[in-house]
């Protein structure tokens, strides 16, 4: 069974922050591979699903950004899922919007979502980085993370969501190389579509 965290904060007024990206990208996952529907469990909220014949738990973890970990390590313990089956979908500033990378392992980067799971797991997970781009001068992150996506930027993520969903079961089976080359095929085609 594989653990996919989309991160983010609960409450109406974060829903389209830059810092929820996650959370799109968990719902994207639930409408394109038609998971249950959201219901409240290990202090998130959780679908189940498979993607290619997998079994996945999907978790929006439900403890603010900063406690993240708390939700993920719930869930792991109560499954028994090892961290190499654990994916988590976050934001990411040093990516330009409209481009997605993984990798596992590395540090938070400033992340504290990542920061918590690093503290309550390990570090040596997968992570599917949703760029956001960055304010460009460090004192402006912490508005920026939490300022909504433009009418355009939301286009632009909606449809990187989208190619990202298409591209998982790769992720499943190749591990997250095999996820970024899949997707830059999927992205490349439309472009010539």
């Amino acid at each position: 069974m594989f653990l996919f965290a989309g991160l983010g904060n609960p409450g109406s007024e974060y829903k389209g922050n830059r810092h929820n990206t996650g959370f799109m990208a968990a719902d994207e996952l639930v409408r394109r591979y038609n998971f249950s529907a959201w219901h409240a469990r290990f202090n998130a909220e959780a679908a189940e699903g498979s993607i290619d014949g997998e079994k996945v738990l999907l978790i929006k973890p439900q403890t603010f950004m900063n406690n993240s970990g708390e939700a993920v390590r719930a869930a792991m313990a109560f499954y028994k899922i090892p961290v190499e089956n654990l994916v988590v979908f976050h934001d990411e500033m040093d990516i330009p919007l409209g481009k997605i990378k993984a990798k596992v392992g590395g540090g938070a980067g400033g992340h504290n979502g990542l920061r918590s799971i690093d503290a309550h797991c390990t570090p040596n997970y997968a992570r599917v980085r949703i760029g956001i781009g960055h304010p460009g001068d460090k004192n402006l992150v912490v508005p920026y993370v939490l300022s909504n996506f433009s009418k355009e930027e939301r286009r632009i993520l909606d449809e990187e969501l989208e190619d990202a969903a298409e591209a998982v079961p790769f992720l499943l089976s190749g591990g997250t190389a095999e996820f970024t080359s899949r997707l830059a095929v999927i992205q490349s085609k439309k472009r010539k579509g």
